[in-house]
């Protein structure tokens, strides 16, 4: 119970993010009223890491997964081979991962804020296809 005189913390935006429409749950050139400054950056400098990201667009089935792809060195990012998991993704860089006997090459075009469903998911890559 809370002290007197004292309110009790809400969790942070849990319910906010899911009242959003779905173009606001990935971080893009979209107006949003919750951003404090007008750069269109997250407040995390305008970079996610490789493994949250893999995880959160669903091109991964779990981030401990998407950790060990990085790690392993089955990753390509802008042409560089990534070794951590950590590696900073940004918008407008591609990244290339294993899928299945060929590779995958996606393009960012949005930084997501969660683990959403797939419609969500794809809208914050575009997938290049070698030939078209």
């Amino acid at each position: 119970m809370a002290a007197p005189g004292r309110r009790r913390v809400q969790p942070p935006r849990a319910a906010e993010i899911r009242r959003l429409p779905v173009s606001l749950h990935c971080w893009n050139a979209v107006a949003d009223p919750r951003r404090k400054d007008a750069s269109g950056l997250p407040p995390q400098g305008g970079s996610l890491r490789i493994d949250k990201f893999l995880w959160f667009t669903r091109l991964a089935r779990s981030r401990s997964y998407a950790q060990a792809l990085a790690e392993e060195g089955h990753i390509r990012l802008n042409g560089r081979r990534v070794e951590r998991a950590h590696a900073p993704v940004r918008l407008g860089d591609l990244i290339t991962l294993p899928h299945g006997a060929s590779a995958r090459v996606v393009r960012v075009n949005a930084l997501p804020l969660r683990r959403g469903p797939a419609p969500e998911a794809q809208g914050c890559y575009e997938e290049i296809r070698v030939g078209d």
